[in-house]
């Protein structure tokens, strides 16, 4: 028998190698996933014609685990924000089925804060660049960790701030029916005929702020009543839509009766002062913002997917849902956000607020962190069905057949989730990272177009 020098047979390297390189593959299919599913069964491609069997595999294969949250798995999180930035960018130049005419419309970049629930340590600066000392005394170096927490505990509105967060859902959704009424007015239309005449059309993130609060960026878009493909009426510009949204953001309130400690009390809910509203100009150039205050397009898109994503995976919140009051405690949060956790989860022991407990984990905060209206764009759905038959036509190719001349059989189930090693672990974490670095080569290239 011929031996290795570290005594292995060489029949034994070279299956050793193998089951490498099998290993490699199958991690290799799902991008670095760090938490792949396992489905364990068969696929058959036949010939639809002549019944041969074209291609046929059983055994164990792994699917990405799709999660968001960059702590988990940061290749599925890229992932989802790749697909977050065609989303949104379809609907500020077109692509995807979406016209390029959209880049022609009124559209703005529009963000929405939360109220103040008392004093918190900042880092403040003057226009000429000198830091004001917090409210606190001190000047805080930016990885200050109280810096968004409250400065007196006691003083803070922790109650409010979580039922705030609980609401931030019906508070947007009141938004944009005020909004439609304030364009409206200033069209000098009836409420009931802007549908007739326009259709509103927005993408938005959510992010949470240091403070452990959300507030929202959102692109909003005016079409004509069928949508992306219809043009928008001559009679609306930025202008109009940059005061129909200050003062629908200004006006908008949300009351809700709550029985809170056995008694029934009216709570209103408002947006922040702080409301910023830009206008957004064709593609063209490389920065955010131009001189004159207005925002590119592709810029803005990947700006907002990074926050599609990055609310996900933000410190102050835990990536699991609460199971236990005990639970809080041993979180590994600052105890800014343990109280609000705390808070939330008080709060849900009301038959009105029950929801909270479910959304404790994530202070309060109970949407998703990037909707979209109906006719914005394309969908996520859409995007992942795009690549997945992409995928499977170059599959077909490599076989020399097409879609309509085969027969596809799959029957999968699910066996587990996970890498079976730390070797295999380690294998995704350098495939990931290799991608990762051909992505930016990529876009540092096409930015110097």
């Amino acid at each position: 028998m011929i031996t290795e020098h570290d005594g292995s047979s060489l029949a034994t390297r070279i299956s050793r190698h193998l089951n490498m390189s099998h290993v490699r593959d199958r991690v290799t299919a799902t991008g670095g996933c760090l938490q792949p599913v396992h489905l364990s069964g068969y696929r058959v491609v036949t010939d639809r014609a002549t019944g041969r069997t074209l291609d046929h595999h059983a055994g164990t294969v792994y699917a990405p685990c799709g999660n968001r949250r960059e702590s988990v798995c940061p290749a599925c999180s890229d992932r989802y924000a790749a697909d977050a930035f065609h989303l949104i960018r379809a609907g500020m130049t077109g692509g995807k089925t979406i016209p390029e005419t959209v880049a022609d419309k009124p559209r703005l970049f529009v963000t929405l804060t939360a109220p103040s629930f008392g004093a918190v340590h900042g880092r403040r600066t003057t226009r000429t660049g000198r830091r004001i000392p917090c409210g606190c005394g001190e000047n805080h170096h930016e990885a200050d960790p109280r810096v968004g927490t409250a400065i007196d505990p006691e003083a803070y509105d922790y109650r409010g701030a979580v039922l705030w967060q609980g609401h931030t859902g019906d508070l947007w959704h009141r938004f944009i029916i005020r909004l439609r009424r304030e364009i409206a007015r200033a069209a000098g239309l009836k409420v009931n005929e802007f549908a007739d005449h326009a259709r509103l059309s927005y993408a938005k993130v959510a992010e949470y702020q240091k403070r452990g609060l959300i507030h929202f960026h959102a692109v909003i878009r005016l079409d004509g009543p069928e949508g992306a493909h219809d043009p928008a009426p001559a009679w609306v510009d930025s202008t109009l839509m940059e005061h129909a949204v200050r003062a629908a953001a200004e006006t908008t309130r949300v009351s809700r009766e709550l029985l809170l400690d056995g008694e029934t009390t009216e709570h209103v809910f408002t947006w922040g002062q702080q409301i910023d509203i830009r206008p957004i100009r064709p593609a063209h150039a490389a920065q955010i913002e131009g001189d004159d205050g207005e925002i590119s397009d592709r810029a803005l898109a990947g700006y907002i997917a990074k926050y599609a994503t990055k609310g996900t995976s933000t410190s102050e919140v835990p990536d699991r849902p609460i199971r236990s009051e005990r639970a809080i405690e041993h979180l590994d949060v600052l105890p800014h956000h343990r109280r609000m956790i705390a808070t939330a989860w008080e709060l849900g022991a009301s038959e009105d607020l029950a929801f909270l407990r479910k959304w404790a984990h994530m202070l309060g905060f109970r949407g998703h962190f990037l909707t979209k209206s109906q006719r914005y764009s394309v969908t996520f759905t859409t995007l992942r069905g795009d690549r997945r038959t992409h995928q499977h036509v170059a599959t077909l190719e490599a076989l020399g057949a097409t879609p309509d001349g085969v027969i596809v059989v799959n029957h999968w189930n699910y066996t587990g989730n996970g890498h079976n090693n730390p070797e295999e672990r380690e294998i995704a974490e350098a495939i990931y990272e290799g991608k990762r670095q051909q992505r930016k080569e990529k876009l540092a290239k096409e930015n110097q177009r």
